[in-house]
């Protein structure tokens, strides 16, 4: 395995230029986690603010509806595999689309799944936040819309960065199964550049190195926020 390994290196990196295709599958896995990022937190957003509000106006049957859409929602996308989830879009949901939609189908699932997943993150922030903060909006002449977007929001922000940090790591992980779908990711990428070298090891330690790369550096960004945020805590 490890006899000869700077030719394998060589193989794996250099010759015919492979190491561009780590480059665009890494491209092509940045697109689909950032993708899934924005649309996972907006969705996420949603959901939890209608959570919220519905616990706040329980005899309005119009929150209500939208409470018990929230709670199917939830429970299925939890309850389901991601890699079902991918398929069932890719092969059904958006099975008669005649252009490649592959890596437009990742990001929707993959947002989808981590919308899930970042609502429950929000509600549980936002039900952190001491109920006097809303009153104290209230009793300003704010709105609930205004007190949600400029109290409790910017504190509950606070609350739940290490755990939006933490899914969105996961997120970036998981996108690895999107091979399945044809999409030409890091983790597809490693296994083609495999089958062409014969290499068992080089290529998918690469890969794994790239990842773990791109992990740290995004640990290091979410704890350099949350020191800044706590030095504001502090003044």
């Amino acid at each position: 395995m490890f006899n000869d390994l700077p030719g394998q290196l060589y193989a794996a990196l250099i010759k015919e230029d492979r190491w561009k295709l780590y480059l665009e599958g890494l491209g092509n896995t940045l697109i689909i986690a950032i993708g899934a990022v924005v649309l996972g937190l907006l969705l996420g957003t949603v959901v939890a603010l209608i959570k919220v509000n519905a616990g706040l106006n329980k005899r309005n049957i119009f929150y209500k509806i939208l409470n018990a859409i929230c709670d199917i929602y939830l429970v299925v996308i939890r309850g389901t595999p991601m890699m079902v989830q991918i398929l069932i879009g890719f092969n059904i949901i958006f099975a008669s689309l005649s252009f490649d939609y592959s890596i437009l189908v990742a990001v929707i699932c993959f947002g989808i799944n981590s919308g899930a997943y970042v609502a429950e993150i929000v509600r549980s922030g936002i039900q952190a936040v001491n109920r006097g903060q809303f009153e104290a909006g209230r009793s300003l002449g704010l709105s609930n819309a205004q007190t949600m977007r400029m109290i409790i929001l910017p504190q509950a922000v606070k609350n739940i960065l290490p755990a939006l940090g933490n899914e969105l790591i996961v997120l970036f992980k998981e996108t690895a199964i999107v091979g399945y779908i044809a999409v030409q990711d890091l983790t597809k990428m490693a296994t083609l550049i495999q089958s062409r070298t014969y290499q068992p090891f080089v290529p998918l330690i690469l890969s794994a190195l790239i990842y773990l790369g791109i992990v740290m550096l995004m640990t290091w960004g979410l704890r350099t926020l949350e020191r800044r945020l706590s030095k504001s805590d502090r003044r």
